[in-house]
């Protein structure tokens, strides 16, 4: 028997290709395969970043202090998803589309769409990825440069805001800031409110990853958030069992955020002002989830170890700021109300007494931290970069052990204080928590160094 051949007539190449609606199916097949993507990514993006701690180390062995690793199998499945949705986006808009006698120039957007999300994520999560298989590794500025050319093209065909968006992601990273804001004028231009959302099954697969390391694992706490961040946990919580929490990946609070960004650099306080506030209005609008706590102890059961206990009250006042901790753990705290979309501390009082200087920037980048928590971005806000997975290197003529992308990119102010990234004090007796670093402040201290602040 010839395990290499195809026998099921529903599994074949001719099974899709030439069949009537056959692009739409493969659309659907691609947004599957975005949501794995997003799974794989997410759980190392927001281990190496400061908004959680791994205390379990169910789903990663290694992120959390920034032990990047080539033979990380996490970092292994991360580059392999990204890889897989730009071989679809290429078979789907190669072959499956232009054989579909149903085949739209929408579709053909979505195609385009996808292959420049899937550059787009090799360029924010990797220094060096190929973009053909065993291809030569291509740079993140490169892999930036191709997502905005498939973005292009999507938008020719069928201007949508999150292709804006993702094209204005691009250019922000790239530190191209007349690009970036032009495009993310043209994202709000189209919607004030969009979002685009990746969506999981909790019957069928994919179930979100991170929302059962947040919520789902209960008493296990395998992601604890800074205390900075507790009102904004868990974002992701149980739905039911035909739909998991969705990950809203573009969304039009970052086009208002590139704008704000812009804005201060260029010393146009009251258009920056303007677009905070703006999103401000946006926040409030966005949906909340109702969660039951009531298992929740953040560590403070009787024979907790000390240094595991966590604040989960809400007197408790962090870094000299109150509201920021919410009631957990008590059977009176079964239902709190957390944003599933967007969540901020920002006020419209602080907004206001906003100046130019560094103050601002500071207030903008934890803004921007607590708007995309579990969302993957302050990893990339930090400047970090993962490594080509060992498999690539010895299967790949063009790469060897030790050559660029092969290294993990730490920034040095960031390698500095990695142990700290999630360390806080807290007093339990006062009602009294500390973060050890203020990793906001450290950010915009380095704004002239490359990995970190494009638009400086």
């Amino acid at each position: 028997m010839d395990f290499t051949e195809v026998t099921n007539p529903n599994l074949s190449e001719n099974s899709v290709v030439g069949q009537p609606n056959s692009a739409l199916i493969w659309r659907l097949g691609i947004e599957q395969e975005v949501s794995r993507t997003l799974n794989e990514i997410l759980i190392l993006a927001e281990l190496g970043s400061d908004n959680y701690e791994n205390t379990q180390t169910f789903f990663s062995q290694f992120l959390d202090n920034l032990d990047i690793r080539t033979t990380d199998p996490d970092i292994r499945d991360t580059q392999n998803e990204i890889a897989r949705v730009a071989r679809m986006a290429e078979f789907g808009l190669e072959t499956v589309g232009p054989n579909d006698p149903n085949y739209t120039s929408a579709q053909e957007a979505e195609f385009n769409y996808f292959l420049g999300l899937s550059r787009l994520f090799a360029a924010m999560y990797f220094s060096m990825l190929p973009e053909e298989t065993l291809g030569v590794p291509v740079a993140s500025n490169d892999n930036y440069a191709s997502a905005i050319t498939s973005f292009d093209a999507a938008i020719a065909l069928n201007a949508l805001p999150e292709y804006h968006l993702a094209k204005a992601r691009a250019n922000y990273y790239l530190g191209n800031k007349s690009e970036a804001v032009n495009s993310a004028t043209a994202a709000l231009n189209l919607s004030s409110d969009f979002s685009r959302t990746a969506r999981f099954d909790e019957q069928e697969e994919p179930s979100n990853t991170l929302e059962s390391a947040l919520y789902e694992r209960a008493t296990f706490d395998d992601f604890q958030p800074l205390p900075t961040l507790d009102f904004l946990d868990p974002k992701y919580s149980f739905l039911t069992v035909d739909e998991d929490t969705p990950v809203n990946y573009l969304k039009a609070e970052e086009a208002l955020l590139i704008l704000a960004e812009a804005n201060l650099v260029d010393n146009n306080l009251s258009d920056a002002k303007q677009n905070l506030l703006d999103l401000i209005n946006l926040v409030n609008e966005r949906p909340t989830q109702t969660v039951n706590e009531s298992g929740e102890t953040r560590g403070n059961q009787a024979n907790a170890v000390a240094d595991a206990i966590r604040p989960s009250n809400s007197n408790v006042v962090v870094n000299g700021r109150s509201g920021l901790v919410l009631d957990r753990g008590r059977a009176e705290d079964t239902a709190l109300v957390i944003p599933s979309v967007s969540g901020t501390s920002l006020t419209a009082a602080a907004v206001n007494a906003m100046t130019i200087g560094d103050d601002a920037l500071e207030l903008l980048y934890r803004t921007r931290q607590e708007v995309f928590i579990a969302e993957g971005i302050r990893f990339v806000d930090m400047g970090i970069k993962l490594v080509i997975n060992e498999n690539e290197i010895l299967q790949n003529e063009n790469i060897s052990d030790g050559d660029a992308g092969t290294v993990p990119v730490i920034p040095s102010f960031i390698d500095a204080v990695k142990d700290n990234l999630d360390a806080f004090t807290y007093d339990m007796g006062n009602n009294t928590a500390s973060t050890m670093i203020d990793l906001n402040a450290i950010l915009v201290q380095n704004k002239s160094a490359s990995e970190v602040l494009p638009f400086h």
